[in-house]
């Protein structure tokens, strides 16, 4: 083989190498069960949702007695070791012998929630083997609503395998993912209150200045359109003097004098001690 020939092919040879280590170095995300096409919007917006968790990992042991020693590992989306590519998303490791038990698959997930929680499941662990008529393992992982934490109290609640089927492993865990949008306190008048306030204040603020410096106004003139304000002050004033008047505007005053009703009768003595004797 010629020189060139043999550098083209170790290049080709280092290319596949750096494709084939670059798709093992990439972590597999979330496979929703069924074809690709089926998966509903609302399923890849949860996924999407859930993304912020992708990067965490989360442990928890368990010790029960002497016979069982776990310690669990989840993953949120991604595989707890990628480099077994087990697909395992929540695994078991017995603390006594080291075995290793994949509880669910991130390739076989389904997703779905209510108003406060996220419902994760992972489906396609190991067998029970004697336990639930050997089917396979499933992990449910009830994520609820708390703000202000990113993710938080991971546990295990239980393990249902008493049944004939459908056995799974309930796990639960606090993450401010799972929460509503939180909707804006302010109603719709409010907003155009606050808008119409604020344009207010442009307007005086603005003019003020306006007539200050570049007009040169002083005292009462530099309130914007001085004049314009102060004859409408004025119709106001009437506006309000004729709508509240109490009584007609062309009634006379209420004035009442002294009539001759009121002095009462007079005396016909009342000067005789003044004329001389």
């Amino acid at each position: 083989m010629s020189p060139p020939c043999h550098t083209s092919a170790l290049l080709l040879v280092l290319m596949a190498l750096a494709v084939s280590r670059a798709e093992q170095s990439e972590e597999r995300s979330c496979d929703v069960i069924g074809d690709e096409s089926s998966e509903s919007q609302m399923e890849r917006a949860l996924l999407k949702k859930l993304e912020p968790l992708s990067h965490m990992r989360f442990n928890v042991t368990v010790e029960k007695g002497k016979t069982e020693n776990y310690i669990y590992h989840f993953r949120v989306c991604r595989e707890v070791n990628s480099t077994s590519h087990d697909f395992g998303g929540l695994v078991q490791i017995d603390r006594q012998t080291g075995k290793t038990t994949v509880i669910g698959r991130i390739n076989e997930t389904q997703v779905f929630n209510g108003s406060d929680w996220i419902m994760l499941i992972y489906k396609g662990g190991d067998s029970y083997g004697r336990h639930c008529s050997g089917e396979k393992r499933r992990a449910v992982i009830m994520i609820s609503c708390k703000r202000g934490v990113t993710a938080s109290s991971f546990s295990i609640i239980s393990e249902e395998r008493e049944k004939e089927q459908e056995c799974f492993y309930l796990f639960e865990m606090d993450s401010s993912v799972a929460c509503p949008a939180e909707n804006s306190h302010l109603s719709v008048g409010s907003i155009l209150l606050i808008t119409f306030v604020s344009l207010i204040a442009v307007y005086i603020i603005g003019g003020f200045l306006y007539q200050r410096l570049v007009v040169g106004a002083k005292g009462m003139e530099q309130i914007p359109h001085f004049a314009f304000w102060q004859d409408l002050g004025n119709l106001v004033a009437d506006g309000c003097d004729f709508v509240c008047r109490s009584k007609p505007r062309n009634a006379p005053a209420a004035y009442r004098g002294v009539g001759d009703d009121q002095l009462g009768e007079e005396s016909e003595e009342r000067d005789d001690h003044l004329l001389p004797m």
